[in-house]
Parts: structure tokens; sequence; C-alpha cells
């Protein structure tokens, strides 16, 4: 039993940044790889990024690439999103996802946020 929640959405001009927060509860939060996926509206969500529970493997969405990293501070039960360079493209509403496996850019996770509205205007 895991409860997820973001922080940091908000808007932005495109270039601009942002860096989002997920705050885990309920369970020890080091057993559990991470990821973000964002859904836009009329759109399907789709993986942004993911990071195993030791932050050594991580894997991003070819369309982020470059401009985004994800890292996690496992002592603040905390996973962030530093979103930089952003685009129009980039709206969404933002979705923190944990399980106990790495499931990289897999939907499956156990465990979902309330997701954190990010808006990129042109």
């Amino acid at each position: 039993q895991v409860q997820l929640v973001e922080y940091g959405g908000g808007l932005v001009q495109a270039g601009g940044s942002l860096r989002l927060s997920c705050t885990a509860s309920g369970r020890t939060f080091s057993s559990y790889a991470m990821g973000w996926f964002r859904q836009a509206p009329g759109k399907e969500r789709e993986f942004v990024a993911a990071i195993s529970w030791s932050g050594g493997s991580t894997d991003y969405a070819n369309s982020v690439k470059g401009r985004f990293t994800i890292s996690r501070d496992n002592a603040k039960n905390t996973v962030f999103l530093r979103m930089n360079s952003l685009k129009p493209e980039d709206t969404a509403v933002y979705y923190c996802a944990a399980d106990t496996i790495y499931r990289g850019r897999s939907d499956g996770y156990a465990y979902w946020g309330q997701g954190t509205q990010v808006t990129v205007s042109s």
C-alpha cells in the first residue's frame, strides 16, 4: 500500500523549466521503482521517464530525452522530474507511478498519484 502525491505543476512559457516532485507514503519508498507518465487532452497516457529504486537505471521517452531528468531522494521518499526547454506539446497532466520492480516504460505500475497539471504556453 503506497500513496503518491505530485507537486510542482503550473503554467510556464515555452523554453522555461519546471521541477515536479512526487512524495510517497505508506511503505518503504526505497524499495520501489518509480516512473513519470503524462496525458494530454484527447490523448492516451504516455511514458515520460523511469528510475530504479537505487537510481542506477533510468529510461526516457525519445520526446523528452536530453530535456528532462528523473532523479530520486530515497531518504525523503521523493522522486523528481526536472523539465527543461519546455515545449507546448509537453502540456499534460503528469502522473507519478511506483512498483516493486523496475517497469521502465510499461504502464502496469501498481501505484499511481492523482496527477499535476503542466501547461506550456507558446
